[in-house]
């Protein structure tokens, strides 16, 4: 019989807060994230709006500042978010043996200089041609080691394992929005096969820089709805036109059901079911009839050993454009059958943004956290019903509702679709 592996450690930084009882706060009451960009000269962007993380550093979780400056900043979310999540869960007075301690991170790229950048560009263009070897020469006179190799998608992963002394398995996947909830998955797998007795498992990113803005208004993916910030994201909306873009970090403690129970852990929930599936399909495109996503699902209900009758909430994927959120209400509606107008589904994106890598555990901790206290978080500016998205997403205001099972979704650039099926645990 296979290991049940369930959460007894949740911690998150993103643009609702910087932890998660504020963040669940923020999405029952249906406050948005979003505002004008501050961490860049967005002006001459065609979006010029975004979800930042406002007000925080590494001290708010007792790091030094000047320790961490030369890290990434999706790394110091990643701290932050993990020393939440190990203190909340108690995890560490339990582990005799750090080889089955382990960290699984969805992480995206990190700590982008393009200031140096910029200046090894002007040195290799002063003469008017490009010259490769004064751009070589000026990035040998400016370039910092240390903050290159902490561009590496791997780094926060490395430096979680180095600060909870995490000897076990240590791994990063990078499959764009699919990234953090494929880390949960694989993390659960790792205890269930009895590889290690503890994960610390979630996500982290920040693409709000230039080269990242600039890659997402070129594939029109973006809103550019930047008079009304709080209302660009809409997803599931006859008007929708694109995501706002976001980030943070959120960070989860997996461990075996009897261990939690042995040492009287306070457990969220169970992660149930896994379903991970390609598309297999174009790289920034969702296949019309949503088959990825729908075997996703399917499979993640079946891991769980569960129907799909049995499911009582969905948190969406739901991005705010026009073909993710059409495809994934055609894609609900074939996995639900009749009973697809009866379940409930809400994306939270339209609240937080996207947080591309952070985004699936994010979400999955609202399911856990709508599975414990009864509550379904809403899809604000749900205002123009579209004949093509018809189902019950929870518009606009929080719902009381009984929640024992629930999945998230997560469908990521290049065709990756990853669904997790969380549990109550009577």
């Amino acid at each position: 019989m296979r290991r049940r592996v369930v959460v007894t450690g949740i911690g998150m930084i993103n643009p609702m807060g910087h932890d998660a009882p504020t963040v669940w706060a923020g999405l029952q009451e249906g406050k948005s994230g979003v505002a004008k960009t501050t961490l860049f000269d967005a002006s001459g962007f065609p979006t010029k709006i975004s979800a930042e993380v406002k007000d925080w550093d590494v001290s708010k979780v007792g790091e030094s500042v000047q320790a961490w400056s030369n890290r990434g900043r999706h790394t110091r979310f990643a701290i932050g978010a993990a020393k939440q999540a190990v203190e909340d869960s108690g995890v560490l007075a339990a582990i005799t043996d750090p080889t089955r301690f382990g960290v699984y991170m969805g992480s995206g790229e990190g700590n982008q200089d393009f200031t140096t950048f910029s200046r090894m560009m002007s040195a290799a263009l002063a003469e008017g041609d490009y010259d490769a070897s004064k751009f070589i020469a000026k990035g040998l006179e400016l370039l910092d080691p240390a903050k290159e190799l902490e561009q590496e998608p791997n780094m926060p992963a490395a430096h979680l394992a180095t600060m909870f002394n995490a000897q076990g398995p240590n791994m990063n996947c990078l499959t764009a929005c699919a990234a953090s909830s494929q880390a949960v998955g694989e993390a659960t797998e790792i205890i269930r096969r009895g590889d290690a007795d503890f994960m610390l498992a979630g996500g982290t990113h920040s693409m709000i820089h230039p080269l990242g803005v600039t890659g997402f208004n070129l594939l029109t993916a973006m809103s550019e709805s930047n008079e009304e910030p709080t209302k660009a994201s809409r997803p599931f909306d006859r008007l929708r036109n694109g995501f706002v873009l976001g980030e943070g970090s959120a960070m989860i403690v997996l461990e075996e059901l009897e261990s939690a129970r042995r040492r009287g852990a306070n457990i969220y929930g169970e992660v149930a079911g896994y379903g991970s599936t390609a598309d297999a399909y174009r790289v920034t495109d969702i296949p019309p009839d949503g088959h990825g996503g729908i075997a996703a699902m399917r499979m993640a209900i079946a891991d769980a050993g569960l129907n799909p009758s049995d499911i009582d909430y969905v948190n969406a994927h739901g991005t705010s454009t026009t073909v993710n959120d059409r495809v994934e209400t055609k894609a609900c509606k074939e996995v639900f059958g009749e009973n697809a107008m009866k379940v409930p589904i809400s994306s939270t994106k339209s609240m937080m943004g996207h947080l591309i890598a952070a985004g699936g555990v994010t979400e999955m901790i609202v399911c856990l956290l709508a599975i414990r206290d009864s509550v379904l978080p809403p899809t604000i500016n749900y205002e123009n019903p579209d004949p093509d998205c018809d189902l019950d997403y929870v518009p606009n205001v929080a719902r009381k509702a009984n929640v024992s099972n629930a999945l998230n979704n997560s469908f990521g650039f290049g065709g990756q679709n990853v669904t997790l099926c969380i549990r109550r645990v009577e």
